[in-house]
């Protein structure tokens, strides 16, 4: 008889409270010793930066995925790490910090303790011993020693350019940060400024960026992401002389239509135009078109619908170098200095942007491929196909000296520059006599000086609070003991966030980074999650500095440092659109951990849709994984330790750990948890359940749900231990299959009637049984079987006469 002795109301307040102070005081998801003779398994999620709003529900989805993944692999009797920390330097909390004159440090403090309180709450089986912090010192001085090692390797360098300026957070922007002429952050114009800034070759690692793709487990859409933004394209740089001392050298990527040639443009910042200013006719109006050029971003500068602007250099040809016909050359904002040479060749009758612009001003279009696809009016390429022409076309400037074979990439140098407080200080020093001078590794880090809040107010021309700061700039050169100036820039927010899953290796080493035993054992991450807005930015910056400390011989195992990386999909509004503060949609987790349960809220997150995709919350579905959780806590009144297992069951729990097992790691956990609330009905159906199915049962949802599924482990004595602790449930193949199958009887393809039958009857057992059926017999009387067709297992149709 199932158990008469009726077990309280589940309360999930008291329940989850004891089971977190109970985990966290025992340090219950500690990380194994790297002499473990155990699989090893690292498993990583973004690590948060700390607002002040906290929490809000999208971030337990990425967090709490990677948490079932990490909780079924322990009790897989793997060596698990899983950790997080605080990407807590950047432009947000120096702003908060500048309106509520509150120091950054306090500010960061406080955010990091309520974030580490949510979390805790949520039952994350974080191993918070390798807990890290970005704005720490110990942290810090690792981040710095890697600028250093880039500095060493003139992969860092300081230059002037052109670059974005968000004219709200009164600083430089990488070209990954403005997103459609506006700062990402602040969603402020972004104008074009030239100034002096600190820039990381990550150019130099283009080829591997693409190339290593091919040895990592990531999305099609990602993989597609990384290579589109590198952006590799093949094709030549061909030099065109000029009626003046200077020559333009151009590139393309379509070399075979140079016959096709009537202008040339170059940008606004091209070098030649300061060169020939003297020869140029209309020079007060290029330089005009040249100042409004520089207010554009570059996004504005290339959109591909934008209204085309440009200025005529009068009394300046090219000449082209296969055929020496003249052509005139242009100035126009939608070529870009920092792409090719700055300068492109124009053939308006094969690309949208050149015609636009050869229409407008007038131009004349020459066509040189047909609509076969070969080439015409080309001289010596004519008749040949594209690829041939090609061919011919690098052999025949190579030959003549007139161009090379140019393979460019469309990403950038990554602008490494902040002017603002709130980073990591680069540690580099500037000397008259000496030049751009290292930080000696062992007087890191170089701390962030005190400052007084007063001090952090932005200049409007961009120079950082920390000049403010004079007893720190001033300083004295390490190589000739003269006075000198320390740099006043601070590194971006992408920094410390693109080696933090090495630290997690070794998070309290004080000598190095981490231990070369424990990066070799722990790297590379086997299972990386976080969202699909970070594939361009982090993603992209994390594997550049991996590279590049794989190259250094600090990581040798491996040269990338995802194995796998998954994407989660955003939690909207139930109105369907983004959370925001702004639109009043956002929902506060503490909330629904308060009145619902963060074991509810874990269930509901894992089966609102698809992982992969995004997901409006509804407090009805709230509600419905509450009632899941309440039918599991009420099965230990329907248990029935007097009985063995009911060979009913058998088939629905093998089916079930099955399916729960494979979801789990296809991240299908939405039809997990649909497959554990259907063996609950099956078991409610049954009136009673043995020890050992509710021991399994409770198994398969710990990683889901860990607080009640402990509870009711420890209740009805399942097991020894935690039911964290124990071996995941295995199942039998041979047993996944139904006893009994629902097969429906049609009668001139309409359904008249169903039964249950053993599988694997033939046709003829399957008819004999239909014939005793009232329906058989009322629709088949007095007619002719013309035939019988039996799907197995699934349909018998009669067709009469």
């Amino acid at each position: 008889m199932p158990n008469n002795n009726k077990f309280k109301k589940y309360d999930h307040i008291e329940i989850e409270k004891k089971w977190q102070d109970y985990w966290y005081s025992k340090n219950i998801f500690k990380t194994g010793d790297i002499n473990s003779n155990k699989q090893k398994f690292f498993g990583l999620v973004e690590f948060p930066y700390p607002s002040g709003q906290g929490l809000h529900v999208g971030h337990p989805r990425s967090y709490t995925a990677l948490d079932i993944i990490s909780r079924k692999r322990r009790m897989q009797n793997y060596n698990v790490l899983y950790a997080i920390g605080w990407d807590a330097f950047g432009l947000p909390t120096e702003n908060f910090a500048m309106k509520n004159k509150i120091h950054p440090s306090i500010i960061t403090k406080n955010n990091i303790s309520r974030f580490k309180s949510q979390l805790k709450s949520l039952g994350m089986s974080f191993d918070w011993d390798r807990e890290i912090d970005t704005t720490d010192p110990e942290y810090y001085k690792w981040t710095q020693w890697i600028f250093l090692k880039l500095f060493e390797k003139n992969l860092a360098y300081k230059s002037k350019s052109n670059v974005n300026w968000c004219t709200s957070c009164k600083c430089v922007l990488a070209n990954e940060e403005v997103v459609q002429g506006k700062c990402e952050r602040c969603s402020s114009e972004v104008v074009q400024k030239i100034k002096s800034q600190w820039t990381l070759k990550i150019t130099e690692y283009a080829k591997k960026l693409i190339e290593d793709l091919e040895l990592v487990d990531y999305p099609e859409r990602v993989k597609s992401q990384q290579t589109h933004w590198i952006g590799k394209s093949t094709g030549a740089e061909i030099i065109f002389k000029t009626n003046t001392q200077e020559n333009i050298k151009i590139y393309t990527t379509r070399p075979e239509t140079i016959f096709g040639v009537s202008y040339l443009v170059i940008s606004p910042e091209h070098e030649i135009i300061k060169k020939i200013n003297n020869q140029i006719t209309n020079i007060q109006e290029v330089n005009n078109y040249i100042i409004e050029a520089s207010k554009k971003s570059s996004f504005e500068r290339t959109e591909l619908n934008k209204n085309k602007t440009g200025v005529k250099l009068e009394n300046i040809f090219a000449y082209n170098p296969v055929n020496n016909n003249k052509i005139p050359v242009y100035i126009s904002d939608y070529v870009l200095t920092s792409y090719g040479t700055g300068a492109i060749m124009a053939v308006p009758a094969h690309d949208t942007r050149d015609q636009e612009f050869a229409e407008k001003f007038n131009i004349n279009i020459i066509q040189v491929i047909n609509n076969n696809n070969k080439l015409i009016n080309s001289g010596f390429l004519d008749n040949l196909d594209i690829k041939d022409a090609q061919n011919k076309i690098i052999e025949y400037i190579k030959e003549n000296k007139i161009g090379t074979e140019k393979t460019n990439y469309k990403l950038r140098d990554w602008i490494f520059s902040r002017q603002r407080y709130w980073g990591e200080p680069i540690p580099i020093i500037h000397c008259e006599k000496c030049g751009q001078v290292p930080v000696p590794e062992s007087e890191l880090p170089l701390k962030l000086p005190d400052i007084n809040i007063n001090n952090l107010e932005l200049s409007d021309d961009g120079e950082s609070p920390l000049n403010n700061c004079t007893d720190w700039v001033n300083t004295t050169c390490p190589k000739c003991k003269n006075k000198a100036r320390r740099e006043t820039d601070t590194m971006p927010q992408w920094a410390g966030s693109s080696w933090y899953f090495l630290r997690y290796t070794d998070p309290k080493n004080k000598n190095f980074l981490a231990s070369k035993e424990n990066i070799n054992y722990w790297m590379p991450v086997d299972w990386y999650n976080g969202g699909m807005e970070h594939t361009t930015l982090h993603l992209l910056y994390s594997r550049f500095w991996y590279k590049f400390l794989y190259d250094l011989g600090v990581v040798n195992n491996f040269p990338e440092p995802y194995k796998k990386r998954t994407s989660h999909g955003m939690i909207l509004g139930e109105n369907s659109e983004k959370m925001s503060k702004s639109r009043g949609n956002v929902i506060n987790p503490d909330d629904i951990i308060r009145d619902y349960g963060a074991d509810t809220l874990r269930i509901y997150e894992m089966f609102i849709g698809d992982f992969e995709k995004a997901a409006p919350w509804n407090t009805t579905g709230i509600k419905g994984s509450r009632r899941f959780l309440e039918r599991y806590w009420d099965l230990q009144n329907l248990l029935n330790n007097n009985i063995n297992n009911n060979n009913k069951l058998e088939s629905e729990f093998n089916k079930t750990i099955k399916k729960v097992t494979e979801d789990i790691e296809n991240m299908k956990f939405n039809t997990a948890i649909a497959s554990l609330m259907g063996l609950i009905n099956i078991i409610y159906d049954q009136g009673e359940i043995s020890k050992e199915y509710l021991r399994i049962f409770t198994l398969l949802l710990n990683p889901f749900a860990p607080h009640i599924t402990e509870e009711v482990y420890k209740n009805c004595n399942l097991g020894e231990n935690l039911a964290c602790q124990q071996t995941w449930p295995e199942y039998n193949l041979s047993k996944c299959t139904d006893s009994e199958t629902e097969i429906v009887l049609q009668i001139n393809g309409k359904l008249r009637a169903k039964l249950k039958l053993p599988v694997n009857l033939t046709q003829e057992q399957v008819h004999e049984k239909f014939k005793n059926t009232p329906e058989y017999i009322k629709f088949t009387s007095d007619k002719q079987i013309i035939k019988v067709i039996y799907v197995k297992d699934k349909i018998l149709n009669i067709v009469l006469k």
